[in-house]
């Protein structure tokens, strides 16, 4: 999905004298009008290309080309108006006078400017390259056919094995086979790489991932040191959990513990996500959602907004997205991906998943409704459509995120009859198995993910390194090794959706988790006054409240500013380290005798 999200600037002070005043409000009558006029065909061009879009990930049908040629057709119309000479020339002369523009006015014009060098007509045939690649690398990575001993297997199905599955062979044959679609996207990865750039250079940008991390207001370097930082200030508790990991897993498949981590033994297909690894006793609750329908599952995520004070989801929403998996019988594949959809800037709001009864799902869908109440709260009066995006790319998945750690705590699950209320919980090996996740995640978010995409984009990583940096990458930051070795004729990065139609944009999900863990801690201490490890937001007008407060906002606001507001202070790790702080002295003694294999500082 093309996203468009905005970096709010500083406003001078406004000239007093009269002359210069009227000159200013026609300056200001110019713009708007400018702006209104941009805006209306923004919309009508952003809603088709979301059409088009939409279809090529509901419908995949190999060797059709109807959907790649809908896609290309609205994405060259798309492109061809928000990067057309006209629009760069006029923005960049309102912008000359920005000093008789009011905030939302410069607010609006700086996302355009942002949005053109995206696509801007200068150089018209590498956008129509651009978009053309995209589009067929959509097309390979969604529409590949994973096979294991010769037989055709979903993602969903590898996904079930690895984080099942207690037989070693069946784990690398599995594992293998996840990435066998690597091999077909290497060669098109290398000329995204190239046409991203060569795009967004015709702007002024040195290369794509210092366009992607400008939207934040900051340059490459601050943005790949503030990474640096996460990692670094979770570094001494991912040591134990990896040391931890190594000493259970081989106790587990009955082998010599290992100096890192095989790929295969880890429950998720990038090692991104341990926490199917622990099952805490008395939360089961893949065991009480295991007879109810995915709609059962669906309808208990908007429960859960509706209680707080959001409306109810428009009915169109139901009627137009697509939530459950295919039936064998069908003609065609969908891309299985977790998504939420903002197809029109106002009230077309779908999502993209294939929800069963599992835990997973129940989290996954109070994240992804997460994504919608954002974008349902914010379409009001006081956000241009312009403007509808979140304060930052990081926050939309920071409260995505923020209401799936919400929704698995015990009182919040107890409360919705998927746990006795009187269940008892090893609170340690609880958050034993909320630290495999949103711990490990970081050191692949804002490490390996980051640093892999700064290489490609910023400083030439040759193909003929793809793998080995990956490799490499994964060794430094998470301790993971391939079961075997991978050589160049693989491309693994690339069987991360992410790598491919989401480029260089990873560390917004590093941002998230520590943005999400300042809102929870909020939330739980000065609204609910409750323990942070055992929340129940369910009903809680203060809660809907502080929600609202920081959604409805959109983009039309200083993400610096809302969070010093929201919370009174800046981004910080801090209440992610506290409530981790637990666990630490458990798994030093769990530890104890054992070697760590990971330096004590990165």
């Amino acid at each position: 999905m093309k996203k468009i999200f905005f970096s709010a600037l500083v406003i001078t002070s406004l000239l007093s004298c009269k002359t210069e005043s009227k000159v200013e409000s026609q300056v200001k009558k110019d713009a708007q009008a400018f702006l209104d006029t941009y805006t209306d065909t923004f919309k009508k061009l952003y809603y088709q290309a979301s059409e088009a879009e939409w279809a090529a990930n509901t419908k995949i049908i190999e060797g059709d080309t109807i959907n790649a040629y809908n896609v290309q057709k609205t994405g060259e119309a798309y492109a061809k108006f928000t990067g057309s000479k006209e629009v760069i020339e006029k923005t960049r002369a309102f912008l000359e006078s920005k000093e008789e523009l009011d905030i939302v006015q410069i607010r609006q014009l700086e996302g355009i400017l942002y949005s053109a060098a995206n696509n801007p007509e200068i150089v018209t045939e590498v956008v129509t390259k651009r978009i053309a690649a995209e589009t067929a690398q959509n097309e390979t990575l969604f529409g590949f056919d994973f096979k294991v001993d010769g037989k055709s297997v979903s993602t969903g199905d590898i996904d079930g094995v690895l984080r099942e599955s207690n037989n070693e062979t069946e784990r690398l044959k599995n594992w293998e086979a996840s990435k066998e679609v690597g091999k077909k996207l290497k060669g098109g990865l290398e000329n995204l790489v190239s046409l991203r750039n060569e795009t967004v250079q015709a702007l002024g940008y040195e290369d794509y991932f210092s366009y992607q991390v400008s939207d934040y207001g900051m340059n490459r370097g601050e943005m790949m040191a503030e990474m640096k930082k996460m990692v670094q200030e979770i570094w001494p508790l991912y040591r134990e959990l990896h040391t931890w990991a190594r000493y259970n897993l081989a106790n587990k498949y009955n082998k010599e513990v290992p100096e890192y981590l095989p790929a295969h033994w880890l429950p998720n297909r990038w090692g991104q996500d341990w926490s199917a690894l622990v099952n805490v006793e008395g939360l089961d609750i893949d065991a009480a959602l295991k007879d109810k329908d995915p709609e059962w599952i669906v309808k208990e995520g908007e429960d859960f907004f509706v209680s707080v004070g959001f409306d109810p989801l428009p009915k169109s929403f139901y009627e137009k997205s697509s939530m459950y998996p295919l039936p064998e019988s069908t003609g065609y594949k969908k891309n299985n991906h977790a998504s939420a959809w903002h197809m029109d800037l106002e009230n077309d709001l779908r999502c993209l998943m294939s929800v069963e009864p599992t835990a997973d799902y129940y989290e996954t869908i109070h994240h992804e409704l997460g994504h919608i109440y954002y974008y349902q709260a914010y379409t009001n009066p006081d956000v241009p459509p312009l403007l509808r995006g979140g304060a930052n790319r990081g926050y939309h998945e920071a409260i995505g995120s923020l209401l799936g750690l919400a929704a698995m705590q015990k009182p919040f699950l107890a409360a919705k009859g998927l746990v006795p209320v009187d269940a008892k919980v090893d609170e340690t090996q609880n958050l034993l198995k909320e630290a495999l996740n949103y711990v490990v995640f970081l050191p692949f978010s804002a490490g390996v993910m980051s640093e892999f995409e700064n290489s490609l984009y910023a400083e030439n990583l040759s193909k003929d390194e793809y793998n080995k940096k990956w490799w490499e990458l994964a060794k430094k930051y998470q301790g993971m090794v391939p079961p075997s070795e991978r050589g160049e004729e693989f491309c693994d990065a690339a069987s991360k959706t992410h790598i491919n139609n989401d480029a260089a944009q990873y560390y917004d999900y590093a941002i998230s988790y520590i943005l999400l863990f300042q809102f929870h801690d909020h939330i739980a201490k000065n609204i609910l006054k409750q323990d942070p490890h055992a929340t129940n937001y369910f009903g809680s007008k203060e809660v809907g409240t502080f929600l609202q407060s920081i959604l409805s906002k959109g983009a039309n606001c200083d993400w610096n500013d809302l969070l010093k507001e929201s919370l009174g202070s800046g981004m910080s790790a801090k209440p992610m380290l506290d409530y981790f702080e637990p666990l630490t002295d458990y798994l030093k003694e769990q530890n104890k005798g054992r070697v760590h294999t990971l330096p004590e500082k990165i």
